[in-house]
């Protein structure tokens, strides 16, 4: 999925905290960086972290 070098320079472009690679307990089929702060999952799509506040799942 994302490099974990790169994966340390990530953070939510909401709350400006790390990110951490797909959460345990999501779907399989959902894949993305989540915020350890606000929850957001921003999903990675072909290998391309989307890292758009719109874009992101808000986790409930």
């Amino acid at each position: 999925m994302i490099a974990p070098d790169l994966l340390e320079l990530l953070v939510c472009p909401l709350c400006k905290k790390p990110l951490a690679a797909h959460p345990d307990g999501m779907p399989a089929e959902i894949t993305g960086l989540q915020c350890t702060q606000c929850r957001r999952l921003y999903p990675v799509r072909d290998g391309i972290p989307i890292m758009l506040i719109d874009e992101a799942i808000l986790e409930a």
